[in-house]
């Protein structure tokens, strides 16, 4: 093969790639970011953080075993002064210097934790803790899936506005064709051709907004996904049945509310913290074993077999029984009490704020799905009107200005239509979020 043939077929695999775009789903644009969001990736990476943490604090309570060696040489040997008459040498002092210039011991140790009661508790709560993570990562999914669902609703819709408006620029230019030959006959005014011309200039500039707002739609899409900004993307989901999916199931409970289970957790820490702090007043009871070989000598020959090393074995246990602390470990337990009552109140108030919420996100439901059938209703009845206007236009029986205006009643129809879509697919966002609906089980 010549290296012509290879340079076309590369330019052949590139240019196939580039055009290359990936089909999603709104499932599988979900699950996509579940694999993929760095935000759900942090959180996995905390609850591995917590599963290590059961096993350091597990250690605690095993025997802890050490090794050690140590070496010292005296400079100054050290000196003491004694009464002369123990020396025989009676009303003077005498300087005596003891020791050897070089030592050496090296041994090993091993301690155990009989009973501690915050040990206990903090055993419990280490593995608690990694359930509270895992709320964590709930937490995390559910914030993704919420910012995915919203992108790529405002794709579908944006998409369908932008083929909305792409059509009424077809149409306009269709019609200032017709004009102009109706013009150039005599049959209207160089003044209605002008008037048509805005129009087609409007509905232009409507088309480049359109477009940068679909663009945009999928930038946010491709960020939430933590897909490839380089990458094609291409929506399959249909719009009339993702709204249609609703307005069906508005069941749930605003008991399984995510941020409610959270508080629910801390409160269960706040009541660990407790039980810690009362078994600040239990007492504590650890043992300890130590053997080791010392060695002193005026030289270094720590390594001469001759030589005696003097071997020494001790163990024990060390029992400390708390009797008064002048009202600390009382002022500590009463706080800690103080803190699960405040999270109890914390948790009500919630429950409370989740009720009002329900109540409110279900009245704005009902009344968006109403709003958005009318608006649905209006833009028919306003493109029907825009239609009949055209067709009258083109045969030269319609005021230009006439046909603006209804051009622009379309437009607005439109708009209202495209924003009463949005406020229901937020509006059901918004419950969903509520009760806990957002993620898979």
């Amino acid at each position: 093969m010549n290296r012509i043939s290879t340079f076309m077929i590369t330019v052949v695999l590139l240019i196939s790639q580039s055009a290359f775009s990936q089909e999603f789903t709104l499932f599988e644009a979900q699950s996509y970011a579940l694999e993929n969001a760095e935000q759900i990736k942090r959180s996995e990476l905390d609850l591995e953080s917590a599963e290590k943490q059961v096993v350091e604090t597990r250690a605690i309570g095993l025997p802890q075993i050490n090794g050690e060696v140590n070496y010292q040489q005296l400079i100054n040997l050290p000196t003491q002064v004694l009464d002369g008459a123990l020396m025989g040498q009676p009303g003077q002092d005498v300087e005596i210097s003891f020791g050897q210039e070089f030592g050496a011991n090296a041994g090993i140790s091993a301690n155990q934790l009989i009973f501690n009661g915050s040990y206990i508790i903090a055993l419990q709560v280490s593995k608690f803790y990694t359930e509270f993570v895992a709320t964590s990562i709930k937490k995390s999914q559910q914030d993704v899936l919420s910012n995915v669902t919203q992108a790529y609703q405002m794709a579908l819709v944006s998409a369908r506005n932008k083929r909305f408006v792409d059509t009424l620029v077809d149409v306009t230019e269709k019609l200032i064709n017709k004009q102009r030959e109706l013009y150039d006959v005599g049959f209207i005014t160089q003044e209605e051709v002008d008037q048509t011309e805005f129009s087609l200039l409007s509905a232009r500039a409507n088309q480049v907004a359109a477009a940068t707002t679909y663009e945009n739609a999928l930038v946010m899409l491709k960020m939430t996904m933590s897909y490839p900004m380089d990458s094609e993307i291409t929506l399959t989901e249909d719009l009339d049945k993702l709204l249609l999916d609703q307005q069906l199931d508005l069941s749930g409970s605003y008991e399984d509310n995510l941020e409610l289970d959270i508080l629910k957790k801390q409160r269960m820490i706040s009541e660990y913290d407790l039980k810690n702090v009362k078994m600040g007043n239990y007492p504590q009871l650890s043992a300890f074993f130590q053997h080791q070989y010392d060695a002193f000598r005026s030289e270094f020959n720590f390594f001469r077999t001759d030589e005696k090393w003097f071997d020494q074995t001790v163990w024990g246990v060390k029992l400390t029984v708390p009797i008064f602390a002048g009202g600390e470990r009382w002022a500590k337990i009463q706080k800690a009490k103080i803190a699960v009552m405040q999270d109890d109140l914390t948790i009500k108030e919630y429950q409370r704020s989740l009720s009002g919420q329900e109540i409110q996100i279900k009245n704005e439901l009902r009344s968006a799905r109403t709003n958005l059938e009318l608006q649905k209703q209006n833009v028919t009845l306003a493109r029907k009107i825009h239609d009949n206007s055209m067709i009258m236009a083109e045969i030269g029986k319609e005021n230009s200005i006439m046909v603006t205006q209804k051009y622009n009643q379309l437009v607005q129809a439109q708009t209202s239509y495209v924003s009463a879509m949005v406020e229901v697919f937020n509006k059901k966002l918004e419950l969903d979020k509520l009760y806990n609906k957002l993620i898979r089980k």
